[in-house]
């Protein structure tokens, strides 16, 4: 993907080329902080397309700062990211964008005083955009303030995939969300990857996440003390549930 929007317009996730050979983002040595203080010690993390990768911990062990620091939100201390294979750890945000990386952060990234229609066009969503969502669609006449709370995630993942990303960072996707609204949001995820889009995903219900992933890593206290296939987790939660406890 060229470094600019793509030709006739963008499109939905999953109308782009990848090469699954190269990774999506790779972090080595990666060491992030705020001011003097350290949160991120060495980091070596890897996505590559078509996968979901999942991001587990407990709170406080530094998960959103990660991805705030691979979205170019926060500049490392010490340590790489490549974005497709190019070193990005001085990449501005809007650079990053361009390239294919779309963040979703634990605030839903809507825009409250528009409807749902009118923030679809807004980022030059294409036809069919609601169909991610039914509910979406009957809904397309209201502000985005007056929708349910789960309606505003979809809404904010309908609107993070409308650019046709290539690599998306989501943090907190069901945060104190309905469980059903949960499982929807996850199998769009999902079916996102199978369509060559590489996601880094933090999600706290482990379970949920698991049977969805492809990967796992473990982060504590600022470093990943485990990583592996997510049917190996699912088969050992006991044993996940002692690393968020030791």
């Amino acid at each position: 993907m060229a470094d600019g929007d793509a030709a006739g317009g963008p499109a939905l996730a999953g109308g782009v080329g990848v090469d699954e050979g190269q990774a999506a983002i790779e972090a080595r040595g990666l060491s992030v902080g705020y001011g003097r203080v350290p949160v991120l010690h060495g980091v070596d993390l890897t996505v590559r397309p078509g996968e979901v990768v999942a991001l587990l911990g407990p709170n406080g062990a530094g998960k959103t700062t990660l991805l705030r620091a691979l979205a170019g939100y926060l500049r490392p201390t010490a340590g790489t990211i490549a974005l497709f294979g190019q070193p990005c750890g001085r990449m501005p945000v809007y650079r990053r964008c361009r390239r294919g990386l779309s963040f979703m952060g634990e605030e839903r990234h809507i825009f409250p005083g528009l409807t749902v229609r009118q923030s679809l066009r807004l980022v030059r969503a294409q036809e069919g955009a609601l169909d991610l969502f039914p509910a979406l669609a009957d809904r397309g006449r209201h502000r985005g303030a007056l929708l349910s709370g789960g309606e505003q995630q979809m809404l904010a993942l309908t609107l993070a995939l409308a650019r046709g990303p290539r690599l998306l960072l989501i943090d907190e996707l069901s945060l104190g969300l309905a469980p059903l609204v949960r499982e929807r949001l996850l199998d769009t995820v999902r079916a996102t990857a199978d369509r060559g889009v590489g996601v880094l995903l933090v999600e706290q219900n482990a379970r949920s996440v698991l049977r969805r992933a492809d990967r796992a890593y473990v982060l504590r206290r600022g470093e990943l003390v485990r990583e592996g296939p997510a049917d190996e987790w699912l088969s050992d939660l006991d044993g996940l549930a002692s690393l968020y406890l030791s």
